[in-house]
């Protein structure tokens, strides 16, 4: 076994460690980040290809709120590097930004590819040492820590460790969760922004699996949400069904199953449909009445044909249109979600992220128990806690943090 020493070691090589990694360069510290695939940042890559949302430009106040019940911890974290702070940074790597009308922050290439590029270059600058397919192990008898390469297994000796495994989704592209066995106080990863499994039938599925849902609301509970779904051929997916997904996993875990209302026309009051439905001259077939009168596309009188032949009442097709029933009975499985919750849970780390039960290693990114919904949310929060994580490490060894992009000083 090679045994090596590092000043700070850095595993993981997601936004979340890299971030922390730069704040540790720029504030002089010696900082080798591990990384267990062939190369670092493949989630990123796969976030950009959906045109890499940055951040969102909402105030912050209301940004805060997405994260739910961890926003007490979250919001000093995200404070000190705000969604502003994450957009002057993007910027210094020459990359652009935006705000699309949904008040969504975009780099104007619209994907991640030349991000990452300007940022390992200037890592590399900065003197930070890239070690991929270094594959963590915990911990050896001695305290070092283990990796397993395709040389063999190596030691490394830090005087801090920061841990950004990531996650538990998208296991192909390195975060597969296979670090909890090496900690303690870990919350059940569970699906996050995730579709969710619907038993249609056969003739639904076959016809319009893939086929977008365009322009409706979805409501659960007191919740409503306007946007898009996609039908699958498994159940319901897209951008409106992530926004409620934590909601809707919670209840079916609680209850076996939750119902889901679609309004097919949010733009139209129930009684001005009423009224054009009413005034379809007779002799239309259904589909007629709900194409001409209803104005619904293919996917939509599906749906409603569906949920007819399941027993839903016909003498009341406008109440239907606005408030269709779809019975959610699983999530999709975590290898298909966005994201996950769970995680390596508050208590076991203090307010600079430092583990509990091992002194001088600090955790960031989705490997903390925490969960939000699409928008930005997700990478500002990796961003947030990985700077965090390195000024809690710079604070461990007795330096001064610098940020992203200044210069450190000793204490």
């Amino acid at each position: 076994m090679t045994e090596r020493s590092v000043c700070v070691a850095v595993i993981g090589g997601g936004p979340a460690g890299l971030m922390a990694a730069e704040v540790l360069a720029r504030s002089g510290v010696a900082v080798t980040v591990y990384e267990r695939m062939p190369a670092p940042g493949r989630k990123l890559l796969m976030a950009g290809r959906g045109g890499l949302n940055l951040t969102h430009a909402e105030p912050l106040p209301q940004f805060l709120a997405r994260y739910g019940d961890r926003h007490d911890r979250l919001a000093p974290l995200i404070k000190a590097f705000p969604p502003e702070a994450l957009v002057a940074w993007c910027h210094s790597l020459g990359q652009e930004t935006f705000v699309g009308t949904s008040r969504r922050v975009f780099p104007v290439a619209m994907k991640a590819s030349p991000l990452l590029r300007a940022w390992l270059r200037r890592l590399e600058v900065s003197g930070v040492r890239l070690a991929v397919r270094h594959n963590w192990e915990g911990w050896d008898s001695s305290g070092a820590l283990r990796f397993t390469t395709p040389d063999g297994l190596v030691a490394v000796r830090p005087a801090a460790t920061i841990l950004a495994l990531g996650g538990a989704s998208w296991p192909r592209l390195g975060s597969d969760a296979a670090w909890v066995r090496h900690l303690s106080g870990v919350a059940p990863f569970r699906p996050a922004n995730c579709g969710f499994r619907v038993a249609w039938s056969a003739h639904l599925r076959e016809r319009f699996a893939g086929q977008p849902l365009k322009r409706i609301a979805l409501q659960f509970g007191e919740q409503r949400v306007s946007g898009e779904a996609v039908i699958t051929a498994g159940g319901l997916e897209g951008g409106a069904v992530y926004a409620l997904s934590s909601v809707l996993r919670d209840a079916i875990a609680a209850e076996g199953a939750a119902t889901l209302h679609i309004d097919l026309r949010p733009d139209l009051p129930q009684p001005e449909l009423a009224r054009r439905i009413g005034a379809a001259g007779r002799g239309q077939s259904l589909s007629n009445i709900l194409r001409r009168a209803a104005g619904l596309q293919p996917p939509a009188i599906a749906l409603v044909q569906e949920a007819l032949h399941a027993g839903a009442a016909r003498n009341d097709l406008a109440a239907l249109i606005k408030a269709l029933p779809v019975r959610l009975d699983a999530p999709m499985p975590l290898d298909r979600a966005i994201s996950s919750a769970g995680g390596l849970r508050w208590e076991a780390v203090d307010q600079h992220l430092m583990l509990r039960d091992h002194p001088g290693v600090f955790a960031a990114g989705e490997m903390l128990d925490w969960e939000a919904p699409t928008g930005g949310y997700l990478l500002q929060a990796c961003f947030s806690t990985g700077v965090a994580a390195a000024e809690g490490a710079l604070a461990w060894l007795g330096c001064r943090a610098a940020g992203p992009s200044g210069v450190a000083e000793s204490r």
